[in-house]
């Protein structure tokens, strides 16, 4: 079926050049141009990402390299650093961020049905941050500390398959917090969240939307207890509570009762202590959804440990969120794939054998099945897998 086409070409028969081009054209972004169109710079930044070139030189002498196959890729121009600088600094980076939502819309529906740790029938997210360090004299914009800049990356996850279902870039110096008055948080779903997100009044919102929230609690909160229910500690659990909030300011903002749960990790022999507006699961499953909070933070180490967000292209803003969108874009393309074409391995190890092996014209469950099988991978890996092999 893909005889002829090069692994790069494959790839990108996953995503919908209409579906792009309707994003381009929403936000004008081939307006007076003659050469060199949004898609071929989604097609540079999509290379770089996917073999983690280094540089815009790096990318133009890479691709210059393989002049004779780029046409039947999708590139109509010849590969210039100057121009792809431009496109970055000019065009809005608002077509690959609704691009990047197009394609979160299709990896939700391929992993809707993945199972969870925990037994769930609600939709289950996660809610956090990862901040990326950046130089203050080039990225002054970015404001953080006096002497240091920084971007946030804020990001709701879908457990089911960890699939980014929302995200915003913001300067390092936002609090977590703010970023629940623009979350889009579905009705009747739970939400995981660390104690950063502590905000009684932004939380009482999520309660009457109605939606679900466990969070952690801060070690000074004052409540009075209202009732306790029996817990089995053999499963690490402490406490059971139904809790009202005692502090003038906080029983205000959330004037409703709260449910209380006290856990001790057995393998850490770390306590936590859990807030939620559940009380119709039992206390070990409100334990088991903050613990699978966990993915999250291992969606955000394997984006910085394998796609191409730490350093960047351009310095402007609209250049970094670019090529943030377009990461996340691959991200979810070859997340697709894996699903559609039911790839074998781990998605580290996908990316690997397609990073090697770009312009080969060779069908891709072919190329990922026989690197497999020539070499299996060990049981014990300390690489970061967001899905099972």
């Amino acid at each position: 079926m893909n005889s002829g086409k090069t692994v790069f070409a494959q790839i990108l028969q996953h995503l919908s050049r209409y579906e792009f081009n309707k994003c381009v054209t929403k936000h004008n972004g081939n307006y007076k141009i003659r050469k060199f169109p949004c898609y071929d710079q989604f097609l540079c930044l999509a290379f770089a990402q996917l073999t983690y070139r280094e540089s815009l030189r790096d990318i133009e002498t890479c691709l210059n390299s393989h002049r004779e196959k780029l046409y039947h890729v999708g590139f109509r121009n010849q590969i210039s650093r100057s121009t792809l600088a431009d496109a970055n600094e000019r065009r809005d980076y608002r077509i690959y961020q609704d691009f990047g939502y197009y394609l979160i819309g299709i990896a939700k529906k391929l992993y809707q049905n993945e199972k969870l740790a925990v037994e769930l029938v609600q939709s289950l997210y996660a809610l956090d941050s990862t901040t990326v360090d950046l130089c203050l004299s080039l990225f002054p914009w970015a404001t953080f500390r006096k002497t240091k800049a920084a971007i946030k990356i804020h990001t709701l996850l879908d457990l089911r398959g960890s699939i980014p279902t929302f995200i915003s870039l913001t300067p390092g110096n936002v609090h977590d917090v703010t970023i629940l008055d623009i979350v889009p948080i579905k009705q009747k779903s739970i939400v995981t969240m660390d104690r950063g997100y502590i905000d009684f009044g932004r939380l009482y919102a999520i309660h009457q939307l109605p939606a679900f929230f466990v969070i952690r609690a801060k070690s000074n909160l004052k409540f009075r207890r209202l009732t306790s229910r029996k817990v089995d500690k053999a499963l690490g659990l402490r406490a059971d509570q139904t809790i009202i909030l005692k502090v003038t300011k906080s029983k205000e903002a959330y004037p409703e009762a709260l449910r209380r749960v006290s856990y001790v990790d057995p393998e850490t022999n770390k306590r936590f202590v859990f807030l939620t507006n559940i009380f119709t699961i039992p206390a070990e499953i409100v334990a088991g959804i903050y613990k699978q909070r966990w993915q999250i933070e291992l969606f955000f180490k394997w984006i910085k440990q394998h796609l191409r967000i730490k350093s960047f292209f351009g310095t402007s803003f609209n250049a970094v969120k670019t090529q943030i969108w377009v990461a996340i874009s691959i991200y979810l393309l070859v997340a697709i794939m894996k699903k559609r074409l039911n790839l074998p391995g781990s998605l580290h190890t996908i990316l690997q054998i397609l990073e090697v092996n770009i312009f080969e014209k060779k069908p891709i469950i072919q190329l990922v099945s026989d690197a497999l099988k020539q070499e299996k991978e060990p049981v014990i890996s300390n690489q970061l897998n967001l899905f099972d092999p």
